[in-house]
């Protein structure tokens, strides 16, 4: 199942992705415009159940099979069409549930941008209504940014417009309710708001990206898990340079990036030709960004070189 960024989602076989040579050129996953991208793509089942979050603090569910399947070049519809969604809410996250997923010891963990967190077991949203469900109650102009998928060993990592970054055991967030509001998870500064929040693995590396194109990648290693609720380490240098941050996600190697001005330019390059660098950082240019401009959206992506999608090596046949 594929959601682009402007809210057009399908769903198509597998077997439209062909196994290939690793470094091959992969093929056209998805008839987009130029000013659209797929940013959320999931492998699941025609019966297995998919959760869509909403900055309102909203979840809708679905079966696969709900969702119409087109071509490999075909642009899909529009998921408004699909789901009872309000004017203004924005889908923030697409989670695939399997029998595996609402097992026990699997969580959905939710930050939103006045740095609450919340921790919930998956199995209490299998039974979500066609017109959807409040995931998280949200404070008056708070906004949900983020829903990870954990299983009670995780670390999460959330990351600030200011440059500031926190990072801890999601055990260190007890459990809680459906419609529960959640509790603080990093302690802002004035004027400081959650631009990102991820899972932290000890292999993966924090990127960030500032508002005018500055970006860089460094190790997990250099943000300490700590316990919740804190100010924070500083996760960047912020300057008039490269101004405050618009976006922090953690990467495995592999991934593509996607930025957006507010002006509607946009960028795609692959995060391996990022450099890695210290914390307190400034970062390299990555985007220009005109003086009136800013980067408004961050995203990570799959690359546009399909990957395998068996297990085995292609480079033997």
């Amino acid at each position: 199942m594929t959601l682009t960024h402007n809210g057009y989602v399908k769903r198509l076989p597998t077997s439209e992705f062909k196994a290939q040579r690793r470094g091959g050129r992969g093929v056209q996953g998805m008839g987009v415009h130029d000013d659209d991208f797929i940013e959320h793509l999931i492998t699941t089942s025609t019966h297995e159940g998919i959760l869509f979050f909403t900055n309102m603090g909203k979840v809708y569910r679905m079966k696969g099979y709900e969702i119409p399947e087109y071509g490999r070049t075909a642009k899909g519809i529009p998921v408004i069409n699909l789901l009872g969604i309000d004017s203004g809410e924005k889908i923030q996250a697409v989670i695939n549930v399997s029998k595996e997923n609402e097992g026990q010891n699997n969580y959905l963990f939710f930050t939103t941008r006045q740095g609450i967190v919340k921790r919930t077991a998956v199995e209490e949203f299998s039974n979500i209504r066609s017109n959807g469900l409040k995931a998280i109650t949200l404070k008056e102009g708070d906004e949900l940014i983020g829903v990870q998928i954990t299983n009670d060993e995780r670390n999460i990592i959330i990351g600030t417009h200011l440059g500031y970054a926190v990072s801890f055991a999601e055990k260190a967030v007890r459990s809680m309710g459906r419609s529960a509001a959640g509790v603080r998870g990093i302690r802002l500064r004035e004027d400081d708001y959650v631009v990102g929040a991820d899972i932290l693995y000890p292999n993966s590396r924090v990127f960030v990206i500032s508002e005018k194109g500055f970006g860089k990648q460094t190790a997990a290693a250099d943000y300490p898990i700590k316990g919740r609720g804190g100010k924070g380490i500083k996760t960047a240098n912020i300057t008039k340079k490269n101004g405050p941050l618009a976006g922090l996600t953690t990467v495995l190697g592999g991934e593509d990036i996607m930025l957006i001005t507010d002006k509607g330019v946009m960028i795609r390059f692959g995060i391996e030709s990022v450099s890695q660098t210290g914390r307190a950082t400034l970062g390299v240019h990555l985007i220009k960004v005109d003086a009136d401009a800013v980067v408004s959206t961050m995203a990570k992506v799959e690359p546009e070189q399909i990957p395998e999608t068996a297990e085995q090596d292609t480079d033997q046949n």
